[in-house]
């Protein structure tokens, strides 16, 4: 019975997010975090828009906190904005652009698009990013193209540092699905090796004390 509670909850959680993300409309939210304090449900919504999503007034906040009590029986939520200050290494933010510019100038465009937004995010200082997009680009059948640039680890512990995320573009030709991996500039990478003067002195004293032997023999 516990575990059914804890399913249902968690299944509560995910269509509130999904709710705020639709009406606050596709490109704005990049995450939405509920955490519960005695006086009610905090609900963090991370945007690099917050002029946008707060509305004039305050009036497309308040709505949404109406419906959160009304719709989802929420107590007391209080709803506040966490800005995203660079939105170029935010991968939600980046993979929803992608679909809003795929359905704006149309799938036929892809290739500009993902290169533009590729050299956008490593202008911005990541260390990597890869964009994959599936489906009928540019031909009647799906396909997968695949546009990377800088060093992305894919497995192992310096993988989970690598922020993922997906969107989906409704294009004439079909949907396109769109996945965005970035890893930032202040990552912090478990197999980096960083060569600094000290040990660049004991490589050329290594290898000093390696010749000395050779010439000793």
């Amino acid at each position: 019975m516990e575990e059914k509670n804890v399913v249902d909850f968690k299944k509560r959680e995910f269509k509130i997010r999904e709710y705020i993300k639709r009406s606050l409309e596709k490109g704005k939210i990049s995450k939405v975090r509920i955490e519960y304090t005695p006086i009610g449900e905090k609900i963090i919504i991370s945007t690099h828009k917050p002029g946008l999503v707060i509305g004039r007034g305050g009036g497309r906040i308040d709505e949404l906190t109406k419906t959160l009590k009304t719709r989802f029986k929420l107590e007391n939520p209080r709803i506040e904005i966490e800005e995203v200050k660079k939105p170029e290494l935010d991968a939600q933010i980046i993979a929803d652009e992608i679909a809003l510019a795929l359905e704006r100038i149309g799938a036929l465009k892809f290739k500009v698009v993902a290169y533009r937004t590729l050299q956008k995010i490593m202008d911005a200082g990541a260390l990597g990013a890869e964009i994959v997009l599936s489906g009928k680009l540019p031909s009647s059948r799906a396909k997968t193209w695949r546009f990377s640039q800088g060093y992305l680890k894919k497995i192992g512990n310096s993988a989970k540092v690598v922020e993922r995320a997906k969107s989906i573009a409704q294009t004439k030709p079909g949907v396109i699905g769109i996945k965005v991996s970035i890893l930032p500039p202040y990552a912090e990478l478990s197999d980096k090796i960083k060569i600094d003067e000290e040990i660049i002195k004991k490589i050329k004293e290594e290898r000093e004390n390696g010749n000395s032997k050779s010439k000793g023999n």
